[in-house]
């Protein structure tokens, strides 16, 4: 409008359709003034942000925008951006001569030590925070970066560039990264395909050194990003950000983060969720479009950056944040409420954790026991060193005594897949087991049959912690009669190898998780052999749908309400109860309220979810009927599109 102002009637311009630079100004009025009735701008054909002014009213103001990625951690932050620069943006590309080459080769090999004492100072300060502050997630990854920093593949190329092709020290760094990233990208299994990500951290924090910049997040506490002082919140806009820099994080003033890089698997949207801080990541070259100190808003739920937003949709969110901030409050109120539904059922609403220090977060949010204690984090990240015997008698007794009473169930390590064993593999180990498929090899009980010394040590461990406290032992992705006879015969030899050695012992109910399309329509084989079962919800879907949820030409495909999917955890609930066996959800679905109404008219009874996921469930069973939501069920059931169905 004259006088530079925006119009509030404007639609946001999505930055995901955005025209050829030249077909722009066909799309704006005479005089300059943008059509609100245009079509949205698309990011991945947009002009670079210096020419968003262009596309301004009068007066030179900036337009509202919108740039779409993946939601990854709920909730809505308000704030100025603060932008950490990418050390890749400005890497010098010059050829040395033979008589610097030495002192390329020292340049390199002094900044990655430097990186190495600053990994090492932060993962001694985790040791002095609380599981919330340091969750065990970025233990492991910072480990990963660890092993990356000191690996072959990467300090060999490096070296070839500087020695036989002249290149300086930054360069090569970054072209034997890229190097190194093409054969990631060409890695079946999602895991390995994450750790492109970690790569490109460790490569960007060695460039920083190399190039004389901070490698820490911007400490601007009380400031704006400008450096005046005022009461606008903060929010990180960066190209990706590393576990060193998630730790520092939670130390900051920033009331939320945007990445360029990066899904729902990888390791900063599953901090994110565990610090509970809202988050979109996947935005493409958010970085590029966004500036510094600009006003942005930050839509965990939706996936959505609003960048300068006008005055009305300021105020449409930010009475969507207060109201949240409400909806937080009330929720805390319902901690202490006995989880019962409107016609008297009791539902038990159980935690799942990595760590024993984890124990406190789930009673603070109101768990009423562990429905799985992912016991593969005290092996990972080890460097080949297993943990012994003691130390994990130590870490299970500590988490049963941190539950004060209340039932911890332990899942035996269940490694493979999206969860290698040993973060110390070199890459180029990595590449050679690139073309196999983890998913479907040896992994979780399979490696545990595979290696039975190795198994009755994690056994003789969880036997004596059970004299602490109810222990409930839960075995991964069983599948045949043989695996479970193997199986139990292997506890019956840790139990008689501990009365051998006189060592005390307890008593454990004994659990098998349903991951496997196989396992769950033979369930009566299973209701014969043990206590209660575990539906493993992502693997179950995994398995039975052939998706890979890390493709993203079918992850569309992975469908929590997909007919068969729906049919076989109904039939594994009404089964376990008809056999007087006791049956939870503990994979992603039981976490997601929208599905809490569906499961609960199925007949489930226990969900085990993340400590942050709790109440907000919590709150679903408050309001619901049972009665009601089964007549519900049976109709989804009957479904050929359950989804449509539970949508109207």
């Amino acid at each position: 409008r004259p006088g530079g102002d925006s119009d509030h009637h404007a639609l946001p311009l999505r930055v995901d359709r955005c025209p050829p630079r030249e077909a722009r100004f066909a799309l704006g009025r005479p005089g300059g003034e943008t059509d609100p009735h245009a079509l949205p701008l698309r990011e991945d054909r947009c002009p670079p942000r210096e020419a968003r002014f262009a596309l301004g009213r009068p007066g030179g103001e900036t337009v509202t925008f919108s740039i779409h990625g993946i939601a990854v951690s709920s909730g809505i932050a308000i704030g100025r951006a603060v932008m950490v620069a990418s050390g890749r943006a400005d890497v010098a590309h010059y050829f040395v001569d033979d008589a610097q080459i030495a002192a390329e080769l020292a340049r390199v090999k002094d900044a990655k030590n430097t990186v190495i004492d600053e990994l090492m100072r932060l993962q001694h300060s985790m040791g002095t925070r609380d599981a919330k502050e340091a969750p065990a997630e970025i233990a492991a990854m910072m480990d990963v970066h660890m092993m990356l920093l000191q690996d072959q593949a990467l300090q060999d190329g490096v070296m070839h560039w500087i020695t036989e092709r002249r290149y300086n020290a930054e360069w090569a760094l970054v072209t034997q990264m890229e190097v190194l990233a093409r054969q990631f990208d060409e890695m079946e299994d999602e895991y390995l395909r994450e750790r492109k990500g970690d790569l490109d951290q460790v490569v960007e924090r060695v460039l920083k050194v190399l190039q004389g910049k901070p490698s820490e997040l911007p400490h601007v506490s009380g400031l704006n990003a400008s450096g005046q002082g005022d009461d606008a919140a903060l929010v990180l806009v960066a190209h990706d950000l590393s576990p060193a820099d998630m730790l520092q994080f939670k130390d900051s003033v920033f009331a939320g983060f945007v990445t360029d890089v990066g899904g729902k698997t990888s390791h900063t949207a599953i901090v994110a969720r565990s610090m509970d801080i809202p988050a979109v990541v996947g935005a493409r070259t958010a970085s590029q479009l966004i500036a510094q100190d600009d006003w942005i808003i930050i839509d965990g739920d939706a996936g959505v950056i609003i960048v300068d937003p006008t005055a009305a949709i300021l105020t449409q969110y930010r009475d969507q944040q207060q109201i949240a901030i409400l909806e937080r409050e009330q929720l805390q109120q319902l901690r202490h409420t006995l989880t019962i539904t409107k016609d008297g059922q009791k539902v038990e609403l159980l935690a799942n954790i990595e760590r024993p220090e984890d124990a406190a977060v789930a009673l603070a949010a109101g768990a009423v026991g562990v429905g799985l204690f992912r016991s593969e984090f005290l092996f990972m990240g080890r460097a080949g060193k297993l943990p012994d015997e003691e130390e994990q008698y130590a870490a299970y007794a500590m988490a049963v005594k941190g539950m004060q009473g209340l039932p911890v169930t332990i899942r035996t390590v269940d490694v493979g897949a999206d969860k290698p064993l040993d973060a110390s593999r070199s890459l180029s180990s990595l590449r050679d087991e690139s073309h196999l498929n983890p998913a479907l090899g040896l992994r979780a009980i399979r490696w545990c049959l595979a290696e039975p010394t190795m198994f009755r040590k994690q056994l003789r461990a969880i036997l004596r912690a059970a004299v602490h406290g109810q222990i409930n032992l839960l075995i991964p992705m069983l599948c045949s009669l043989s695996e479970i006879t193997l199986t139990l015969k292997q506890i019956e030899l840790a139990k008689l190898e501990l009365d051998q050695r006189g060592i005390a012992h307890g008593l454990v109910k004994l659990g098998a998780m349903i991951e496997i399309p196989a396992a769950a329509i033979a369930l009566p084989l299973f209701l014969k052999h043990f206590d209660f079962l575990s539906l493993g919800t992502n693997d179950l879907i995994q398995y039975t749908l052939a998706i890979d949820r890390a493709d993203e030409s079918v992850a569309h495909l992975y469908d929590p309400l997909h007919p068969a999917i729906l049919h076989l955890i109904a039939s594994t609930i009404r089964q376990c109860h008809e056999a007087g066996k006791g049956v939870s959800v503990c994979g992603e679905m039981a976490g997601d309220a929208s599905l809490t109404r569906l499961l609960l008219g199925m007949g489930l009874r226990s969900f085990s979810m993340h400590p942050s996921q709790i109440l907000t469930v919590k709150r679903e069973v408050l309001a619901a009927h049972t009665g009601q939501l089964a007549t519900l069920a049976r109709k989804v059931l009957k479904s050929d599109d359950p989804s449509r169905l539970l949508s109207t």
